[in-house]
């Protein structure tokens, strides 16, 4: 069924099993979203961007079962499951008896105002409640799966790839959103990191440091309600979650540092560390961080070559990549 036809069919919201007076939406590159104030639905969208193929319906089902089972790890009261969209040529519907044209995951809607980025934001975050996380991430990543597999993503020669890969992507944006002097620094410390200390990476795989993991830790992933829920782990690519726990937290650590509340740094890691006792995790954390800004710079960078997004928001974009990079580039003089 055309996207847009489906579209326009999901916003009735006599479709909806509690029958909402308004359904709200939201479209990101990859996934359209449906809000019902009860529920939210969650459809991917027909795409292919190397990193992630949803192009055949087979595909779109298994991503979703995948984002379900994924999720629950750590919001298993906010995933419900997965639904059929079916279509019986006049009507749409969830679960019904036409032909299923999509699948969608079906969320329950939280409130916006407990989510950590707008909490933050309203100076709301307390080192209690980071503790908190950090323990959470703790027991978590204590669980998740690890095998031959998984470790392998998390040796030196495979993560140059991917370092590799972001400075060959950036290079076209050198004085542009980056200083060509910040990009040789980073990238010169970064490769000499990676030579010089191979040990604690495989110091790392051998303490069993490197799991299954969610991959996308930011500010706006976290929900502080009644319990502590962390969802929209990364579910279409399994190179992005196999990592090392260190490269996971460091995400969050990042992004704290990145708004300005590095004084919630210390007690998010110091926690970790207590729970955990991975106390290589030292050693290894700015490399991590540096990582983790630079490829959020990158991110920002590709957002200046969308026809689709506007001049206004391309400049906040600019700003954000500089300040991504140049955060990137303080962690790297640390190691």
């Amino acid at each position: 069924m055309d996207l847009q036809l489906l579209k326009k069919l999901l916003l009735n919201p006599e479709v909806y099993p509690d029958h909402p007076k308004n359904v709200g939406f939201t479209e990101t590159h990859i996934s359209l979203l449906f809000f019902t104030g009860n529920h939210v639905y969650k459809l991917k969208k027909p795409v292919d961007f190397g990193f992630l193929d949803f192009t055949t319906l087979e595909k779109r089902k298994f991503f979703c079962e995948q984002e379900v089972l994924l999720n629950k790890r750590l919001s298993p009261n906010i995933y419900l499951g997965i639904v059929k969209v079916t279509y019986d040529g006049h009507c749409i519907s969830f679960n019904g008896l036409g032909e299923v044209v999509e699948y969608a995951v079906k969320m329950k809607q939280i409130p916006e105002e407990f989510l950590m980025d707008r909490l933050l934001r309203e100076g709301k975050v307390t080192t209690n409640m980071i503790e908190a996380i950090s323990e959470k991430l703790a027991q978590f990543y204590s669980k998740a799966e690890t095998n031959d597999e998984i470790k392998g993503f998390a040796k030196p020669d495979r993560i140059k790839q991917d370092t590799d890969e972001n400075f060959e992507q950036t290079e076209k944006y050198i004085n542009l959103t980056i200083e060509k002097e910040t990009y040789l620094k980073i990238k010169d410390k970064t490769n000499e990191f990676l030579k010089k200390r191979e040990d604690i990476f495989y110091q790392r795989i051998n303490e069993d440091r490197i799991r299954d993991c969610h991959g996308d830790l930011r500010l706006e992933h976290i929900f502080l309600g009644d319990e502590i829920s962390i969802f929209d782990c990364i579910e279409f690519n399994k190179r992005f979650r196999y990592t090392d726990v260190a490269a996971d937290l460091a995400f969050l650590a990042m992004d704290l540092d990145y708004h300005d509340r590095n004084d919630l740094n210390e007690p998010l890691i110091k926690t970790y560390i207590k729970e955990s006792k991975d106390y290589s995790i030292k050693e290894i954390f700015d490399f991590y961080k540096c990582y983790r800004a630079y490829v959020r710079g990158k991110v920002e960078s590709f957002r200046l070559d969308d026809i689709l997004i506007p001049e206004d928001e391309k400049k906040k974009a600019l700003q954000r990549a500089k300040k991504y990079f140049n955060l990137s580039l303080n962690y790297s003089m640390k190691f």
